[in-house]
């Protein structure tokens, strides 16, 4: 079991090494900005990678359509920040999601493939907002294309781990599960 644990630690640890890097603020605007920028939150980290642990548990369609709905729904609340549309609840709403994808993760609760979408969407929009609204002006589709390709990246971690966790049975996945919605909590109270 400890090789089992540290084995996944030494993953995660892998998957968060990028959070380290920071970049020049005169670059704010630029693709590197963008995907360095989902790279130094745990929320986001946490959120992302439960997104693909989340995929991997629902197996066949899902697993390729469930982190597509949450990059392409991003997308859309990005650009809805852009236009200035007012979304409230913003931050609880991502707190809500770190916690939610968490509990998903945890209780392995199978959805068929657009209903597991529809969740991640819904979380994804709030996601997708917030980068808007840091990120208005010039550089902003350059950001924006970076954060969805750091946003993918996470996912494929997670989903990566989920299928390699799941060779030795359920149980690591779902601990995981627990302690990203601990996480979650922590922030929230935080």
């Amino acid at each position: 079991m400890l090789k089992r644990i540290s084995f996944t630690a030494a993953i995660f640890a892998a998957a968060a090494a990028p959070a380290f890097a920071h970049l020049n603020p005169a670059e704010h605007g630029s693709v590197l900005a963008g995907i360095s920028h989902p790279l130094t939150g745990p929320d986001h980290i946490m959120a992302m990678v439960a997104v693909g642990l989340w995929a991997s548990q629902q197996g066949g369609k899902a697993l390729y359509a469930v982190p597509a709905a949450f990059v392409g729904t991003m997308a859309i609340g990005f650009l809805l920040a852009l236009a200035g549309v007012h979304l409230p609840f913003v931050e609880p709403a991502i707190l809500a999601s770190v916690m939610g994808l968490g509990l998903l993760v945890a209780t392995a609760v199978r959805l068929p493939a657009a209903g597991a979408s529809a969740v991640v969407a819904l979380f994804a929009l709030f996601h997708g907002y917030a980068h808007g609204t840091e990120m208005a002006g010039a550089g902003a589709l350059e950001f924006g294309l970076g954060f969805l390709i750091a946003t993918a990246f996470l996912h494929a971690v997670g989903i990566g781990l989920g299928v390699g966790l799941n060779r030795f049975g359920p149980r690591v996945t779902r601990m995981l599960g627990i302690a990203t919605a601990v996480g979650g909590a922590a922030l929230m109270l935080g």
